[in-house]
């Protein structure tokens, strides 16, 4: 089996550069990962499709859709690429490889399990200091143009927080010094669970009603539609850091008042 899956990788990376597969390649998949699977919840909301699932009455014109993914196509050509670019020496430093053998799955799960619990401890303090005044109305405010987030959104932001809350994203990777196979998961499943966080959806399958500590569609969601100083829920992935410095409380009254008021129903 590792004989064959060698195989496999040096058939689709033996005639690439390494540098070529950090920059090139990587963004490609990101944006493969991305458009992927954040397309699904811009065609809902468009369509009116599973209606009863999304969390927000209101929805997105077509011609605000279009003018996010416009300007993220400009954002991940003109600052993701770039970047990735420019920071290859860094992480060719830190280990970063793609030579055989490729890693044992025991290391590829346990790193990218370091790299969601380090990456949700740095974006909690981030996004926490982007929502003080003045950050929040030269910065983040971009982001927050959509308060009724689809999954495309989730990486609509403005430059400066691209490179600040970036930093959370690839602090793990530049710890441990991965292949770049590790690497390469740790992106799809990242972007994957952003563009979820983002969707607007809560299904009976989303990851939250199956996943202990996982925040998903409907703890973001609030985030987004409440005024940016009482928002809270300022975690990428996981529900403990809101839940430890008390940033979901008011998130958590709303969550009971709407249970309560479902059950009235009946």
């Amino acid at each position: 089996m590792a004989s064959a899956l060698d195989s496999a990788w040096q058939a689709v990376t033996g005639n690439l550069s390494e540098f070529q597969l950090a920059t090139v390649v990587t963004f490609l998949i990101h944006e493969t990962a991305f458009f992927l699977s954040g397309l699904p919840s811009l065609l809902f909301e468009r369509f009116g499709l599973f209606a009863k699932y999304k969390i927000q009455k209101k929805s997105n014109t077509s011609a605000y859709q279009m003018r996010c993914v416009l300007r993220l196509i400009l954002y991940h050509v003109c600052v993701n690429l770039p970047i990735m670019i420019f920071s290859y020496p860094a992480f060719k430093f830190m280990g970063l490889r793609s030579s055989l053998p490729l890693p044992h799955w025991t290391v590829v799960v346990s790193q990218v399990l370091f790299y969601f619990v380090l990456e949700d401890f740095i974006f909690y303090w981030g996004h926490r200091a982007l929502h003080t005044k003045w950050l929040y109305k030269h910065v983040h405010s971009v982001h927050h143009e959509y308060a009724t987030p689809f999954g495309l959104a989730s990486e609509y932001a403005h430059p400066a927080e691209i490179l600040f809350l970036g930093f959370a994203t690839v602090a793990g990777p530049a710890i441990t010094g991965p292949h770049m196979l590790t690497l390469w998961i740790w992106i799809v499943l990242r972007v994957v669970e952003t563009v979820e966080a983002h969707s607007g959806y809560h299904f009976p399958w989303s990851p939250s009603n199956f996943l202990p500590l996982y925040g998903g569609s409907e703890f973001h969601d609030y985030h987004h539609r409440v005024l940016y100083t009482k928002s809270g829920n300022y975690a990428s992935t996981f529900v403990y850091m809101d839940w430890l410095f008390g940033t979901d409380k008011d998130y958590r009254k709303a969550k009971a008042v709407e249970e309560e008021e479902g059950k009235n129903k009946l």
